[in-house]
């Protein structure tokens, strides 16, 4: 039986192998066969089976955790992409050049804090730093939200953000000595570009 923390454990240790030979991959375009298989001998593509079956019993959002993370170490080291992650740096640098970086992402993959019946996507932050490539600076977005976000009505998404979303990421942040607030809320209600944008939605809660 592999415990959650086993496995995080075992992905520290076995995804910087995967980002070391990135480059030579892309390269030679191969495929990480031998890499991804031994990410499954690790038993790494367990971590959403019950831990009564064996598996680690994570939720939906510590696999998109780790999801984010296995592809972070293929591509960021591939060599092919410009990574906005891996040339971001220090956060605890110039967070101002940080923000300005992250507006520049071609593709962005992130998600909202409601969805209306009428189709609004309702996005708060406390910066505003993905509100940019999110509004217009990115050439493709893809939104992944839980079921759980859709509402009736724009006023109801509203009231959803303040009293659910915003009350939560402030607890979670205070395990890491920081707090939250709404500095700026994006609504998109239909995009210029019909092909610009994506919304995923997924019959299980994640995020906020």
């Amino acid at each position: 039986m592999s415990t959650l923390t086993e496995l995080r454990r075992r992905a520290a240790e076995l995804l910087p192998e995967l980002a070391a030979g990135a480059g030579q991959r892309e390269l030679a375009r191969e495929l990480p066969r031998g890499e991804i298989r031994a990410l499954a001998a690790a038993g790494l593509l367990t971590f959403r089976i019950p831990a009564s079956y064996g598996g680690g019993g994570s939720s939906v959002a510590e696999v998109f955790d780790f999801l984010i993370s296995l592809a972070a170490a293929d591509l960021d080291e591939s060599g092919r992409f410009a990574s906005v992650r891996a040339a971001a740096g220090d956060p605890k640098g110039d967070v101002q050049a940080v923000i300005r970086l992250g507006a520049t992402a071609e593709y962005v993959v992130g998600s909202v804090h409601a969805v209306t019946e009428e189709g609004h996507l309702v996005i708060a932050s406390a910066s505003g730093s993905q509100l940019a490539p999110y509004a217009s600076g990115a050439r493709k977005v893809v939104w992944v939200a839980g079921a759980q976000k859709v509402v009736p009505d724009l006023e109801t998404a509203l009231r959803r953000v303040r009293s659910y979303s915003l009350p939560r990421e402030h607890r979670r942040l205070q395990e890491f000595g920081q707090s939250s607030f709404i500095g700026k809320i994006l609504i998109v209600e239909r995009e210029a570009l019909p092909e610009r944008a994506t919304v995923v939605l997924v019959r299980e809660p994640i995020g906020f």
